[in-house]
């Protein structure tokens, strides 16, 4: 199945869960902790989720407060590395996963998905583009290229360096940080010729680094889906967050976080 097939089903699904889903009480969801929601997160992935002035904050943090609240759960966040998040949900050490997470078929065989958001990503150098990169493409073999390790920004460079050696071309030098922040640090000290990184975080660290940075070439992979994350077959918990997220869309809340988060439009999945 190719993966436009597989994202294709996954938010023809939920749009149709979203519009037909019967009621589902919390106290029907057997959570960890009694009363909690308790979610696995790792804060490296600005403006998804991050930490500033020692607070977790992003729009998931947003999203996932405002959902508990419309299903009567209190959230509960657990930090970690963002490989140890898969291994935590099936080991129920959480109830779910709120990450930013990229749905794949890869994913989707150890975890099922609610998906919330559609994006995709950019190639962001340092202003002046130094080293003449034009997008995503042969202009990338033999670069520096940042990207926030275990990310699909990281299998994209893996994927752009194969294409350079098929190519015959230089290879790319694929460079792994803990987060896209320090990605960035790299284009701004000169160590990273670009970075990959996701279009609403480009938003963010234009914002926040105003004249820093700049964006070469088309956005690219825009129809990558992100969504919250449950165990296998745990299908309470899905329609739980389904339920929820329903309300958030019907109150006018999912769109009021989009604009938050000064996120393009395009990003909303209803």
């Amino acid at each position: 199945m190719s993966s436009n097939s597989f994202l294709f089903r996954h938010v023809r699904t939920l749009m149709f869960a979203l519009t037909a889903l019967p009621l589902v009480s919390h106290a029907a969801v057997e959570t960890i902790a009694k009363g909690q929601l308790t979610y696995g997160t790792a804060a490296t992935f600005m403006p998804f989720e991050y930490v500033k002035a020692g607070k977790l904050t992003g729009f998931d943090i947003d999203l996932i407060n405002a959902l508990s609240k419309e299903i009567q759960l209190t959230p509960a966040p657990m930090p970690m590395e963002f490989k140890g998040l898969i291994p935590a949900l099936q080991g129920k050490r959480l109830d779910i996963i709120n990450s930013a997470m990229y749905v794949n078929p890869t994913r989707a065989e150890q975890v099922d998905f609610v998906p919330y958001l559609k994006i995709g990503s950019r190639v962001v150098v340092g202003k002046g583009n130094p080293a003449n990169i034009t997008g995503r493409d042969l202009s990338l073999c033999g670069k520096n290229i940042a990207v926030t390790l275990g990310g699909i920004e990281e299998s994209q460079a893996r994927a752009d360096n194969q294409r350079c050696v098929e190519a015959k071309k230089p290879a790319i030098n694929v460079m792994t940080f803990p987060a896209a922040t320090d990605s960035a640090v790299a284009v701004a000290q000169g160590r990273a010729d670009a970075e990959f990184l996701s279009t609403p975080g480009t938003v963010a660290l234009f914002t926040e680094k105003a004249g820093m940075f700049e964006a070469v070439g088309a956005e690219f992979e825009a129809n990558t889906h992100i969504a919250f994350a449950v165990r296998k077959g745990d299908t309470a918990t899905q329609a739980l967050l389904e339920q929820g997220l329903q309300s958030l869309v019907k109150n006018g809340t999912y769109t009021q976080l989009i604009k938050k988060w000064n996120f393009p439009d395009s990003v909303a999945l209803f």
